[in-house]
């Protein structure tokens, strides 16, 4: 499962060397494209994280019918927002093998999303204190009127009344209605509870110099549940950080992921 957006099957050029990696290793590998996107119908935004992790086990299921493959092998692999989808996905049903998640945040999208905009706006060279708290004020007035179930043009109100920050346009240049609905409903879900009840082995990978997800915010969240009572004894986790990689987990001035990370995941799907 690709990340946020209108992810295809490739998850732009992130999903083809770790199909190729794993087909040469043996393992077959189903991708789609999102709802609305490429060769697929209907459309994502007007879906919820419930109705993509349905689309997820659709695909497992399909996959599971193919007369090479064997059913009780096939397990789940989502990458950023398709981690909390293949988390939801598993814990759906009692015969998930083991799932993958991959750059997928321990927190709601409503605080990720909060720590990647922070970072962003450090970034940007032209913009002071005051410029950074101004706009991350206003993220927060509108993550508050989502909750309040606030309609487009109330969260349109908001941003001109703040003067349309520059900073904010990498994070909201594209909204319109329909995205507005999608993100009011995920917002704040929150993965500890698909955690909690997670019943298969759990493979985690981070990339350390992450700048999209809070990455040790993430991993203390991950440890609280797997430490939890509550949490199955089947539901092992393996947490793999990349020192240095990115959300994609790459290494600096690379185009994909180091053979490392392709032999460790390679290795655990194998045991498991």
């Amino acid at each position: 499962m690709g990340g946020s957006g209108p992810t295809d099957r490739d998850n732009d050029s992130f999903f083809p060397p770790l199909r190729r990696h794993l087909l040469d290793a043996g393992f077959a590998v189903l991708s789609y494209d999102k709802r609305g996107v490429g060769g697929s119908s209907g459309d994502w935004r007007s879906a919820t994280l419930t109705d993509l992790a349905a689309d997820a086990n659709t695909a497992v299921r399909f996959l599971r019918s193919q007369p090479e493959v064997r059913p009780e092998a096939v397990g789940l692999f989502g990458h950023s927002e398709g981690g909390w989808v293949v988390l939801s996905a598993a814990t759906a049903r009692d015969d998930m093998p083991w799932v993958v998640t991959n750059s997928c945040p321990g927190v709601s999208p409503a605080v990720q999303e909060r720590y990647a905009l922070s970072h962003h706006l450090r970034k940007r060279q032209a913009l002071d204190r005051s410029d950074i708290a101004h706009t991350l004020d206003l993220y927060d007035r509108l993550i508050e009127a989502g909750r309040h179930d606030a309609d487009f043009a109330t969260a349109m109100r908001l941003v001109d009344a703040a003067g349309r920050p520059p900073g904010l346009a990498s994070h909201w240049a594209d909204l319109d209605e329909r995205l507005w609905e999608f993100l009011k409903r995920k917002q704040d879900h929150d993965p500890t509870e698909d955690l909690l009840t997670l019943r298969c082995p759990h493979l985690a990978f981070f990339g350390g110099a992450d700048q999209l997800v809070p990455v040790a915010d993430s991993l203390r969240v991950l440890g609280a549940c797997v430490c939890h009572g509550a949490r199955a004894h089947s539901a092992t986790l393996t947490v793999e950080v990349l020192p240095g990689a990115d959300h994609r987990l790459r290494l600096p001035n690379a185009a994909e992921p180091p053979p490392t990370y392709f032999g460790t995941l390679t290795h655990w799907l194998h045991r498991h």
